[in-house]
């Protein structure tokens, strides 16, 4: 009996009389080969193909109920299919590469293309040996420019290994996190010398005082005004917090260092304990933190990449890592094709055109000529001559580039149920 695809949500196997064989070399027997049926199991190769995909879509117990076999079976055909996979999608090295990480039972990497909004790996973990190992056995990775991280020291010195050429940045909002790290610090310690009411308000405030001045509203702006002058060390903390974010207006590194020196010197001696961890992080990371103000890079799409696999997590509880990683690299139809200019490359000056005028000529028609250049474009030219036809090579002729997992059609893919 060999299963075979589900039909009208019935469970389908075929019955298949087979002959039985007997080599006469070594007196073996054997069965006769039947076509379509896998090599490992018996089902039917449109099954196993089936099951695979589904697979990535649906859990491995509901493909279990539908098909008629153990869980078991199914999670070893996924693997299989998965493998497989591996041989045929491969992923565009990028210019733009982005490391950050996700903790899923424990801290996950995840390797990202920045230039494309796009997934390119998950590693098992953030050590610096895995994240070494994958750089080098990357193709390509030679064209890697940029590599955007947060200030993860195996990410450095993995990357300073394995790509000595590429220069290293800094994400900008790892950093001002610790801003409003520091700013929860200022408040917390606040906590003990309030009554209980006033303790819920300001719980219930700190988001005020985590937000942007700019972004404030009337009523934000009230509240925040209260607690500020009740409480002259939130106050400061609170305008330290908005001028360390004001360093990321620098339109230079060195511009950025002196606000920085500047920003360092105004920090009052009573809250000077909560915003050490900025400065320790400035001072080990100058450079990388800096190189953020001549190549801004930034990682900050990641945030909804980490809230996706967190959904996709609880989705799929029990999931080993193994298949929560081809669910979210190996989803059919959130692969990205198309090759994103960034936002974040400097466009280059073009020459000015001074030197040439716009001349009109018959109505509706103009062209530019050089200073000192004869008007000889007035007469009719005779037309050119007709260059010789060379055919365009076809699409199926160059295989088509794929960038990796669009974060955003992945996200739809989940918000509409079809992963």
């Amino acid at each position: 009996m060999v299963k075979d695809l589900p039909m009208h949500a019935r469970r389908v196997g075929l019955y298949i009389d087979t002959r039985r064989f007997r080599c006469r070399t070594c007196a073996k027997t054997f069965y006769e080969t039947l076509p379509e049926i896998d090599e490992k199991r018996l089902m039917t190769k449109r099954l196993v193909q089936w099951m695979g995909k589904q697979a990535i879509k649906r859990t491995f117990a509901s493909i279990a109920e539908e098909v008629g076999c153990t869980e078991f079976t199914v999670r070893a055909v996924f693997s299989d299919y998965v493998n497989e996979l591996k041989k045929t999608i491969r992923f565009e090295t990028p210019s733009f590469l982005g490391i950050d990480e996700i903790h899923l039972i424990k801290p996950r990497g995840v390797i990202a293309n920045i230039q494309n909004n796009t997934i390119v790996e998950l590693l098992p973990n953030r050590n610096k040996d895995t994240v070494a190992r994958f750089l080098h056995h990357l193709e390509g990775r030679e064209r890697i420019q940029y590599v955007a991280m947060d200030m993860w020291t195996p990410y450095r010195d993995a990357v300073q290994a394995v790509l000595p050429e590429a220069t290293i940045v800094i994400d900008k909002f790892h950093v001002v996190r610790m801003a409003n790290d520091a700013m929860e610090r200022v408040r917390k310690s606040l906590r003990e010398s309030l009554t209980p009411k006033q303790r819920r308000g300001l719980m219930h405030d700190r988001f005020v005082l985590l937000k942007r001045e700019r972004d404030l509203n009337d009523k934000e702006r009230l509240n925040l005004n209260g607690w500020t002058k009740n409480y002259p060390e939130l106050g400061e903390a609170y305008r330290l917090k908005e001028q360390f974010f004001g360093i990321y207006d620098a339109k230079s590194p060195d511009e950025a260092q002196a606000k920085f020196i500047q920003w360092q010197k105004s920090i009052p001696p009573e809250i000077a304990d909560a915003f050490a961890d900025i400065g320790r992080a400035w001072g080990n990371w100058t450079i990388p933190i800096l190189n953020y103000f001549d190549h801004p890079v930034t990682n900050a799409y990641t945030e909804a990449l980490n809230s996706l696999i967190r959904v996709m997590n609880r989705l799929g509880r029990g999931y080993s890592f193994e298949a929560l990683r081809a669910k979210i690299l190996f989803a059919e139809g959130a692969h990205k094709h198309k090759l994103s200019r960034p936002k974040f490359e400097r466009k280059e000056r073009r020459p000015s055109e001074q030197d040439s005028v716009a001349m009109y000529g018959l109505p509706g028609n103009f062209k530019h000529f050089e200073m000192g250049e004869s008007l000889a474009w007035m007469t009719p030219k005779p037309p050119p001559e007709p260059k010789p036809y060379i055919p365009k090579s076809t699409d199926s002729e160059k295989p088509e580039k794929n960038y990796g997992v669009d974060i955003s059609i992945l996200i739809r893919m989940i918000e509409n149920g079809e992963l």
